[in-house]
């Protein structure tokens, strides 16, 4: 069963036996809120994450990831959530500090 553990959020580790639905999905279905302006639609950054470990363990990019990431509004760690699926085994990822919410508490 696939897992999401979100470092700056206390580890937070999040399970799902659907590997059909999108990184951003799972955080919000967990109850966990994670920013996105575009309504999950992979029209703007605001959903990154940061792929601290488990790049590998995702879907491969899509069109709208490769062209932010032509235009360096994605680093080679970065994915977004709204485009994104965890296929398998772990994924670990951080909140970027731009896309940090003011009502949450994040850890280091």
């Amino acid at each position: 069963m696939p897992r999401i553990v979100i470092e700056n959020l206390r580890n937070l580790s999040i399970y799902s036996e659907d590997t059909d639905r999108k990184v951003i999905e799972i955080i919000h279905e967990n109850g966990t809120d994670w920013m996105h302006a575009c309504g999950k639609k992979g029209r703007c950054t605001t959903c990154k994450m940061i792929v601290v470990r488990g790049m590998e363990n995702l879907s491969p990019e899509t069109e709208r990831e490769l062209v932010y990431r032509s235009q360096n509004r994605l680093r080679s760690n970065e994915r977004l959530s709204c485009q994104s699926q965890v296929l398998k085994d772990e994924l670990i990822i951080r909140v970027a500090d731009v896309n940090k919410l003011p009502h949450i508490d994040y850890t280091k």
